[in-house]
Parts: C-alpha cells; sequence; structure tokens
C-alpha cells in the first residue's frame, strides 16, 4: 500500500441493522436464483403434489376405522383397495419428494456457483484503493465461508421452511375439512411458534452476527500469521501472536456459547413440550365431547387422523424453529456478500483510445489521497517513446503514488495523464492494460511452473515465453532447473533467489510486448550482480520501450535519460546523471553521496 494512502477495516465486518440484514440477503438471493426462476416453481409445484399425497394417508386412515373396523363390516376387496390406494400415494408422493428435492438441489448449487464466481471475479475488479484496507484473510472468508453459508440458507434452510409450510397448509385443509373446532385448537398453536421464532431472532441475531465477524477475524490473522512466518520467528512474536489469537478465538467461543444457549432453550425442547400440551388438549376436547354426546365410530376416526395430522404439524414447525439457527448465520453471510458486491469496481474506459508509441505527457498533475491533504503538486513531465526516465526521492516523496496513476489504480484527475497525445482516463481497458508491463518491488510468483508464472494466463507461445525469459536475462538460470520452463517453483517461488524471481517478474512483463515498462523499486531487494544484469536488460530494451524506473538504488538509473528528483510531492531537481550531480549541495547529489559513502562502510 503506498505510505500516503489511509488504511481501515474491510467494508462489511460491521454489524449490520437486522432490517439492512435481510433486505441484502433477499436482493442477493434473488439476483443468483432470476435464471432458475422456472426449475424454482416447479420444483414448488412437485412440493404441493407431495403434501397432497402425504395428506390422504390419515384421510384413507380415517374412512378405514369409520367405514369398516368400528362397525365390524369387513369389505375386503375395498379395505385393500383403500390400503393399497393409500400405500400408492405414499410411494408416489417420495418419488415427487425426491425428484423436487434433487431439482432444487441443483437450482441452489447452481445459484451458489454463480454467487462465488460473481464474488471472486468481483474481486478481481476492484480498484486497489479498496484493497489499502482491505484484511485478506476476511476477503478469503467472504468467497469461501460466506458463499458456503448461502448454500446452506438455499439447501438446507429455504427449501426446508418452504417444503414445511406447504405439509402444514396441506394439514390444515385436511382438518379443516374434517372437523374446523378442532382444527382451531391445532391452529393456536401458530402464532404461538411465531412468537418463539420473534422472540429467538431478537436474542440470537447479535451473537450470530458477531460469530461471523469473529470467524472472518479468525481467518485473517491465520493467513496474515502464515504470510509472515519468517518474521514472527525471527523476532520471537509468535507467543504474543498465540496469546492474541487465543483471546480472539476465546471471544468466538462466547459468542458461539450464547446463540448456542438460545437454540437450546427456545427451538426444539419448547416446540416438543408444545406437542405434548396440543395432544393433551385435542384428547382432553375429544373426551368431554364424548362424554357428553356419546362416542361414535365417526368420532374415533377423526381423532385418528387428528392425532396424525398433529405431528404433521408440529413436525414442520420444529423443523421451521431448528432452522433459523442456520438461517440467521445465512442471512448474515449473504448481507456480507451482498455488501462485497455492492463495492464500486474500477471504471472500464468507454472511449477506444489505445496506446500506439508510449509517449508520456504529464501537465499539472494534482493529487490527493483525502481531501485537504495533497501528496502530488503540480508535476509536469514529458517522456518520449522509448525514453528511459528514473524517479527517484526519499520515502513519502510521492513515488508510488505517481505510478499508481500511471497504472490507472487510482483516478488521476481528467487530462492531468496523457499517453500518445490520449487522456489515460481515454483508452480502452484492454489496450492499456496489453501496452503496460508491471515490475514491483516484491515480485509476485503463482505456486506453478516458471512457464506458467511467465505467461500468466496469457495464450502465449513456449517461443514467445522463451524470448521474453532471454530478453530478462532469465533463460539461463531456468534452464538449469531440473524441468527447465515446466519446474514447479513452489509457493511464491519458494525455490528461487531473490533476484531469480525478480527476473522471472520482468519475463512476466516483458511477454505481454508493453509500450511502457513500469519499474516499482525492482533492485531494491537483490545483489549487486543481479542488478547488473537488471541494467543490461533494461539497456537492450531502450529505444524500444519507454522505461519508468522508481530507484531506491541510484545506480539503477544512472544511464537514465533523465533523472526525476521528487521532494514531498514536487519535482526538485530534473536532469541527466552528470547535470544533477553537478548541482551542488543538490538533493540527487547528497542521495548519491551517502549511498555511495554506504557502500564503502565495511560491513
Amino acid at each position: 500500500m503506498p505510505a500516503e494512502a489511509v488504511s481501515s477495516r474491510l467494508p462489511g465486518t460491521e454489524v449490520l441493522p437486522r432490517r439492512r440484514v435481510l433486505g441484502e440477503a433477499a436482493a442477493l438471493l434473488l439476483r443468483a436464483a432470476a435464471p432458475e426462476r422456472r426449475h424454482v416453481w416447479q420444483g414448488i409445484a412437485w412440493l404441493l403434489l407431495a403434501a397432497g399425497l402425504e395428506a390422504l394417508g390419515p384421510l384413507a386412515g380415517k374412512f378405514l376405522i369409520d367405514n369398516y373396523l368400528l362397525p365390524r363390516h369387513a369389505d375386503l376387496p375395498r379395505m385393500a383397495g383403500l390400503l393399497f390406494g393409500a400405500l400408492l400415494a405414499g410411494v408416489i408422493a417420495s418419488w415427487v419428494r425426491y425428484g423436487q428435492l434433487v431439482r432444487l438441489a441443483g437450482v441452489a448449487m447452481r445459484s451458489v456457483q454463480r454467487i462465488r464466481e460473481g464474488v471472486y471475479g468481483h474481486v478481481l475488479r476492484l480498484p486497489m484503493a479498496f484493497f489499502d484496507h482491505a484484511i485478506i484473510g476476511q476477503l478469503v472468508s467472504r468467497v469461501t465461508n460466506d458463499t458456503e453459508a448461502v448454500k446452506t440458507l438455499y439447501v438446507q434452510v429455504l427449501f426446508v421452511i418452504l417444503d414445511s409450510l406447504i405439509i402444514l397448509a396441506g394439514a390444515m385443509a385436511a382438518m379443516l375439512w374434517l372437523d374446523w373446532r378442532l382444527m382451531l385448537i391445532v391452529a393456536a398453536l401458530i402464532p404461538v411458534v411465531a412468537a418463539i421464532v420473534f422472540l429467538y431472532q431478537r436474542l440470537s441475531a447479535p451473537a450470530v452476527t458477531r460469530t461471523r465477524e469473529l470467524r472472518s477475524e479468525l481467518n485473517a490473522q491465520v493467513a496474515e500469521s502464515i504470510a509472515g512466518m519468517p518474521v514472527l520467528q525471527a523476532a520471537n512474536a509468535t507467543t504474543r501472536f498465540q496469546e492474541r489469537f487465543v483471546a480472539l478465538n476465546e471471544a468466538h467461543y462466547r459468542s458461539r456459547r450464547r446463540e448456542l444457549r438460545a437454540n437450546a432453550w427456545l427451538l426444539r425442547p419448547v416446540l416438543d413440550f408444545m406437542n405434548v400440551l396440543l395432544l393433551a388438549v385435542v384428547l382432553g376436547v375429544f373426551g368431554l365431547r364424548g362424554a357428553s354426546a356419546g362416542l361414535s365410530a365417526v368420532q374415533v376416526g377423526i381423532l385418528y387422523a387428528f392425532i396424525s395430522y398433529i405431528s404433521r404439524v408440529v413436525e414442520p414447525l420444529i423443523q421451521i424453529t431448528m432452522q433459523f439457527s442456520q438461517l440467521q448465520q445465512a442471512l448474515v453471510s449473504a448481507a456480507r456478500v451482498h455488501t462485497l458486491l455492492a463495492e464500486a469496481e474500477t471504471p472500464v474506459a468507454a472511449d477506444q483510445g489505445r496506446i500506439t508509441h508510449g509517449a508520456i505527457a504529464i501537465e499539472h498533475l494534482d493529487f490527493a489521497y483525502l481531501p485537504g491533504r495533497p501528496v502530488l503538486h503540480d508535476i509536469r513531465l514529458h517522456m518520449a517513446p522509448g525514453s528511459f526516465h528514473g524517479i527517484v526521492g526519499h520515502t513519502g516523496s510521492g513515488k508510488s503514488t505517481l505510478l499508481s496513476l500511471l497504472l490507472r489504480f487510482y483516478p488521476a484527475p481528467p487530462g492531468a495523464i496523457r499517453i500518445d497525445g490520449v487522456p489515460l482516463e481515454g483508452i480502452a481497458e484492454e489496450s492499456f492494460r496489453a501496452s503496460m508491463g508491471l515490475v514491483p518491488q516484491d515480485p509476485f510468483l503463482l505456486a506453478a511452473s516458471a512457464r506458467e508464472n511467465i505467461a500468466l494466463g496469457r495464450a502465449l507461445s513456449d517461443e514467445q515465453v522463451e524470448a521474453a525469459a532471454r530478453a530478462a536475462h532469465a533463460h539461463g538460470f531456468i534452464t538449469a532447473l531440473e524441468n527447465g520452463y515446466d519446474t514447479f517453483l513452489g509457493e511464491g517461488g519458494a525455490r528461487l533467489s531473490t533476484g531469480q524471481k525478480q527476473l522471472l517478474a520482468i519475463a512476466r512483463a516483458l511477454a505481454g510486448s508493453p509500450r511502457i515498462l513500469l519499474l516499482d523499486e525492482a533492485t531494491a531487494h537483490i545483489d549487486s550482480e543481479t542488478e547488473q544484469v537488471v541494467q543490461q536488460a533494461l539497456a537492450e530494451l531502450r529505444g524500444r520501450v519507454t522505461i519508468v524506473a522508481i530507484a531506491h538504488r541510484l545506480s539503477t538509473v544512472r544511464d537514465a535519460d533523465r533523472i526525476v528528483v521528487l521532494n514531498h510531492g514536487r519535482i526538485a531537481e530534473l536532469g541527466t546523471h552528470g547535470e544533477l550531480m553537478a548541482i551542488e549541495g543538490g538533493l540527487y547529489q547528497r542521495l548519491y553521496q551517502l549511498q555511495q559513502l554506504e557502500e564503502e562502510l565495511p560491513p
């Protein structure tokens, strides 16, 4: 991150209001499931059919008791037909339920697949300013854990709730047809369950949200610690980081306990008690009616059907309430994913300007990350195609900021930077990225082969990859590896030296045949011998590629056509090495002499 930028936490890790959570989660789900609308309605139709068929079982039992068993009217063909019909309806209902579960599960899996791909693609298109305050572990958690929770929301929550509601509606309709007064007794359970769910949501929502936030922070610390393991061990900081992780994990445990305590009190135990209470009330009402009006076969059949339907009412309600634990977590995760997707992507230039030669013109460039705190002041530079410009200065002088503006990582003021006479913001994205090559201070290498690291997913032939490696003077050490260009380099290029990594990064930049090559402290961490190799590679590119090199080591840019000396965001000096050294007491002269003195001092 540039020294001038301001860091903060990843957006979306704050505790969101409940209404916003519901709204953002619903927006994400509707967006993901939109292409599957037809399959969703088909699945719901199958659910309705299955619920209707399952409701026939208790009705068949009621007719069997009323018409044949209690009257002792043994009509075996009709009894067998009734039993066979009930069995057939159950078999068909099971088959239909299997089909709809497979269909709706497919809808869920495809929807989550689209969400995950969309989130990853969106992250790739976010502006660099976003990553100045992003925490990598939390971003990884959004793309993996949170999208997985959204899958749970589809598969284990929404479809279970939908299925349970349809079964509940079918059972209530059947009871209404049998005896509306007993049905009202059973229906009284529904508002009680609604009150329990409301109370559970009020008690558990803060704990669930906090649990998801702490889980992201755990992931972030683990990723951060692994990435900085050499520093942690060298600084004897492993114990302190372990203690910090234990404290964070303890907070996660306490938050999870609060959530589970709400589950234990308000979900299945309460509903099981309500089931027993409801059954007792129905039996009591049936007993009172039987005592006053005399027991009848019809009443016994209705009692059997109602007892069967009560379990079909209570169990869906239990399933619905049991899903609310998962629902809370999934809603929070869906809202967090939606918040990330709401981050504005890097604007793509609508114009069709192209880079053809690589001439750079900077006129009256002022820039500030925050209003009122300018970083660059009235920068004016002209770089001819094929020229070599070095940019030097003390830490915080604005070197990296200027490079970031040239790369469009941050938006420069309109018209302040032109390439080949075209405003920077007017150059088409594809042409711009294809024409710009970047060699960062810390080379980024994939856990892949040397060939894959140079190509970086571009459709390059073996000849193009090898030509880029030769131009970067990396061909020699690559061919010396056991499998040459196909040698697996390990995580972050662990098998290579720092200098070899940098040469490979230069080869990657050159593989795209850029018109402009930008180097950001590319020689800061390499030895003098490798620096000479880099200098030779740059010398061979002069006249063909416009080179802009930020350098801490002044020897890297000593032979540049012009050296730009920045001081507190302004151009303090400008000229060749010889011209700048002739300025008595000049900033460049002092920097150069200080470096020469440091190199001459014994280690």
